[in-house]
């Protein structure tokens, strides 16, 4: 028995050297990986921590528009599951950093067993709720699984430094917990401090606000009663409620130190149902697509670097174009206008689904998206505003 006890004895301290020896192992790798830009160990914290983690083949490159590092958890049965990403992105003149459209989708478009459709498509932005300011807005913003910091290269920034940088840091597939959430802002922001000083790009980064990030919601509301960011569509439906115009929405606080600014509206089963015989003929067939492919529209305000460094995709989607500073127009379920908002250029933007785009009639189209320029240049003071010409609405 003695010497069966100091043999477990053995085991368990050979057992706890080789974890320690795997997490070591995992933390170096992790460094690696993302360009030493995150902490190891604050990484294999997340989701309750976990002794072993295998970062897959990508690798951070800050040299181009676009790189990124996965971290998965390794189990002892040999299975992995999404443990955290780190994505950075840069501005470019030929890449927009913010993409306006019908992508990406903000519904889950399938159930839980990944094979039927859901029978109420709009109810929850299950993919893609509207992402919540960072405090007062000046950092970044937040989804429930997310945190993008954002980082302006002022003046004395050195020749490698973008104008403007995004740097997210991504968690687990599933719910995370509020604790994590509050990670993430901290691995993001650490991020972003040490790629801004390793670049040369003077950036102001304000201090990450205090307590834990509260969840992001991704219900969505009756669209009369919307307040937020969503409210001047509630006012818009006090004075015009005709045809297909969504009844739900989804808003975000308002802070004018954000320069990103975003309202979901949404059509339920039940308007489909019961606007769709009030469409022309040839356009009914778009009700019944409507159970699979959702109507919905998203109005977002980029202000500042963000106003530069937005674009929308080509119809064939392997092109982006970056719209140009004080223009205004309409194309591929797109649009925008411009302002300048407190001394600052501003882009104010439309984008719908592919099938409600044709529903809805790009005249009403116009309307909609005239009513919410108009409310937001008065409520933040814009001038310059610049609306798309009468052509490029058509007369739909």
């Amino acid at each position: 028995m003695a010497w069966g006890g100091i043999g477990l004895s053995l085991y368990a301290g050979w057992l706890t050297v080789e974890d320690v020896r795997d997490r070591s192992a995992s933390e170096r790798a992790i460094a690696e990986a993302c360009d030493g830009l995150v902490s190891g160990a604050a990484v294999m914290d997340l989701h309750g921590g976990t002794g072993r983690a295998e970062p897959d083949g990508d690798r951070i490159d800050t040299r181009k528009p676009r790189s990124f590092c996965t971290v998965y958890q390794a189990s002892e049965a040999g299975r992995t599951t999404m443990l955290f990403s780190l994505t950075v992105q840069n501005s470019d003149k030929a890449e927009p950093l913010n993409r306006i459209g019908p992508t990406p989708e903000p519904f889950a478009l399938l159930g839980p067993d990944g094979r039927t459709f859901k029978t109420d498509l709009t109810a929850v932005a299950d993919r893609r709720p509207e992402p919540r300011p960072l405090g007062d807005g000046a950092l970044g913003w937040y989804g429930n699984r997310y945190t993008t910091v954002r980082a302006e290269c002022g003046p004395g920034s050195g020749p490698a430094a973008p104008p403007l940088l995004h740097i997210t840091a991504a968690g687990y597939d599933g719910d995370v917990s509020k604790a994590d959430r509050a990670r993430l802002a901290r691995i993001a922001r650490s991020a972003a401090e040490i790629l801004t000083q390793r670049i040369g790009c003077r950036a102001r980064l304000p201090a990450l606000p205090d307590g834990e990030p509260a969840p992001v919601p991704t219900v969505l509301r009756p669209a009369r009663s919307a307040g937020g960011s969503c409210a001047w569509f509630a006012g818009y439906l006090r004075h015009s409620d005709r045809g297909p115009l969504p009844d739900r929405a989804l808003s975000v606080p308002v802070r004018d130190t954000h320069p990103l600014e975003g309202c979901l509206l949404a059509v339920s089963p039940g308007q489909v149902r019961r606007t769709a015989g009030s469409l022309p003929e040839d356009k009914r067939d778009y009700a019944d697509y409507a159970e699979k492919s959702p109507w919905w529209l998203r109005t977002v305000t980029y202000t500042g670097s963000e106003a530069r460094a937005t674009g929308y995709e080509t119809l064939d989607g392997e092109e982006a174009v970056v719209i140009k500073q004080g223009t205004a127009g309409q194309t591929n379920n797109v649009w925008w206008a411009s302002s300048v908002c407190g001394g600052k250029p501003a882009l104010h933007t439309l984008g719908t689904s592919y099938e409600y785009d044709d529903a809805l009639g790009s005249r009403t189209v116009s309307a909609l998206f005239r009513a919410y320029v108009d409310d937001i240049t008065e409520r933040r003071g814009c001038t310059q505003v610049t609306f798309p010409q009468a052509a490029d609405s058509g007369d739909r």
